[in-house]
């Protein structure tokens, strides 16, 4: 039933040959790749206001030079990621170039704050994308948090798929709120030029307003800055696109870098003009629609796109997410388990992590993006800025042609990066002071990651100095629940093993009951030895695993193997395996992992 289900929800398991039909052509990437970058459209304006408001609607046109400063970041890190992408074509972003660049611990800071910043890339894409919805149906503001949780649900189930099928779906909402967007700008424009807005919603352009200082200009910034979060994840996903990789990367980057402009420009030139202000329950996009098209079909056309893409948006993180965990598995700081490959292809093990962290979140911060968006910026500009850094140390280092105009591109995206990071700290260091616990903590666990393997290799190795053991006996034991023919086939073949000592093990609950069977036993099988341990807080688990481990630390000392064989009984219905082996799957999982001791199952199958 359960195997049915998946393959409902997932689809048949795809050959390995089939990976070549996985790749990405420029289109579905730049829809799924930068979905989380034009998303960010719709709060990035909104971030700039709100700093603003706290001054005065007369400070709103300081958002207009606040943008310019925007994009002049915005196409450093083009030009930037564009280096990246041609240096390091296999893919890895920001984690492989401070790695290589400037050294280990740099390398994992900058892939521990990109894992965590997909993360939130999910928790901030769904929750603003719920605000949307609710921002068009208020009747809904209550259910915030389970609208966002079935959305994450829905789009890890998507991304279990497969690359190729979920870009496939999610390429049409991306396109269309891009068409959405530019119908909106262009019907603004139209608007303003033509006369229907007037010109006294807004202050002119210079207009001297009082309490206005340096610091809450670059707080502005700073929060305008989140706009251009998911930029770097092209640069993580090249092993996803259609050969030749490197080139269909960089075009998909500057085209994405294009639109991004455009559409942020456009949306902050029309709140401006329609003095739009900040408001919790109505979102700036959702006020310049309705400024511009009433409430109609229109207005509605455009919240329910926009609440599509700031949703899959989360998309993003789904497929840069698992290619960064296998970069970090590869050199083994994080579990090998992120390496494998699932049914569908994809790395289901990174898909479905993300899912339940980014879920978490959602509960923590109960689906509140304003709570979310400063820890998710200042994820961002961290490696933005390591990974500019790391680039100019290696035009430096290597000096290849041209590297003096490589060298200024990468020099002015860390210097701007690093001051974007910094206003993150200095002014919303209430919200982000987690990030200075987190990934300090995150950076230790991946060394004692690092450091297990290492231990495990030098165990395992062959030329290892150390003899290997000769293994002199064997012991097994069989846990026992009553003379029946499960226990008869499991003890039948424990004889069969030739061992040095079979011990039957029996817990009993009661003095009386355990009596009773030991009678029984010696009348039935006289030549096998029987230990029953009396468990006085009827658990039959604890007794047993302790019983287990002295028999192991006896035999370990005479180079004996320890083998416990469990009786299994499988009734003609699958099913009933539930209602009968509960004990049997319990044993088997607090015992298999122990050192020097060998856990089966002997199935007994009930006859037709």
């Amino acid at each position: 039933m359960i195997s049915s289900i998946k393959r409902f929800l997932i689809g048949r398991p795809l050959k390995s040959t089939e990976l070549g039909e996985q790749k990405l052509n420029k289109t579905k990437a730049l829809a799924i790749l930068s979905s989380d970058a034009l998303s960010s459209v719709a709060y990035g304006p909104e971030q700039i206001l709100i700093v603003l408001f706290t001054i005065s609607a007369a400070a709103f046109w300081y958002s207009v030079p606040i943008a310019i400063g925007v994009l002049i970041l915005l196409t450093a890190l083009i030009l930037s990621y564009r280096q990246i992408i041609f240096a390091y074509p296999h893919g890895g972003g920001a984690y492989v170039v401070s790695k290589e660049n400037l050294g280990v611990n740099p390398g994992l800071i900058a892939g521990g704050s990109l894992l965590v910043d997909y993360i939130l890339t999910v928790a901030v894409s769904v929750s603003a994308g719920t605000d949307a919805l609710t921002s068009a149906f208020p009747g809904l503001h209550n259910y915030n948090v389970l609208i966002a949780i079935i959305f994450v649900l829905f789009i890890t189930t998507l991304n279990l798929r497969g690359v190729t099928e979920s870009a496939s779906i999610l390429a049409y909402p991306v396109y269309l709120f891009v068409l959405a967007l530019f119908i909106l700008i262009g019907a603004g424009v139209y608007k303003i030029v033509t006369g229907d807005i007037s010109g006294n919603l807004h202050e002119p352009i210079g207009t001297p307003v009082a309490g206005l200082t340096l610091f809450l200009l670059l707080k502005a910034f700073a929060s305008g800055s989140s706009a251009l979060t998911g930029v770097e994840a092209i640069s993580n996903a090249i092993p996803n696109f259609k050969d030749p990789a490197p080139k269909n990367a960089a075009k998909t980057l500057t085209a994405m870098g294009a639109l991004l402009a455009l559409l942020f420009s456009g949306i902050v030139y029309l709140a401006y003009y329609y003095g739009i202000a900040p408001n919790e329950k109505v979102t700036v996009v959702s006020q310049i629609a309705e400024e511009t098209f009433g409430r109609n079909a229109m207005y509605y056309l455009i919240q329910g796109t926009t609440a599509l893409i700031l949703i899959l948006a989360a998309n993003t993180g789904y497929t840069a997410f698992p290619l960064l965990a296998v970069n970090l598995a590869k050199d083994k700081f994080i579990p090998r388990m992120f390496t494998v490959r699932g049914d569908r292809l994809g790395y289901s093990n990174g898909i479905i992590i993300l899912a339940l962290a980014s879920i978490l979140l959602i509960v923590f911060f109960k689906g509140q993006t304003e709570h979310l968006i400063p820890l998710y910026a200042v994820g961002v500009f961290i490696p933005f800025t390591l990974s500019q850094t790391g680039m100019m140390v290696k035009w430096i280092r290597e000096k290849p042609e041209g590297w003096v105009t490589k060298l200024i591109i990468n020099s002015t995206g860390a210097v701007i990066s690093f001051i974007v990071m910094l206003m993150f700290f200095l002014t919303k260091f209430a919200q982000v002071w987690s990030v200075l616990i987190f990934l300090p903590l995150i950076i230790l666990m991946f060394h004692r990651i690092k450091k297990h393997y290492n231990a495990v290799g030098d165990q395992l190795r062959i030329t290892t100095c150390e003899p290997a053991l000769a293994v002199e006996g064997n012991v097994i034991i069989v846990p026992v629940a009553g003379i029946t023919h499960v226990v008869e086939n499991s003890l039948n073949y424990a004889k069969s093993l030739s061992a040095d000592q079979i011990i039957a093990v029996y817990v009993a609950f009661e003095r009386d009951e355990e009596k009773k069977f030991e009678e029984k036993w010696n009348e039935w099988q006289p030549d096998i030895r029987l230990v029953t341990l009396h468990s006085h807080y009827r658990s039959i688990i604890n007794p047993l695993t302790k019983f287990v481990d002295t028999v192991q630390r006896k035999a370990s000392e005479a180079n004996y193997v320890v083998t416990v064989i469990i009786p299994q009984f499988i009734p003609k219905k699958g099913w009933h395996n539930i209602l009968h082996n509960q004990s049997s799957l319990l044993i088997r999982s607090f015992l298999l992992y122990r050192k020097n001791v060998i856990v089966t199952t002997v199935p007994y199958h009930l006859k037709k």
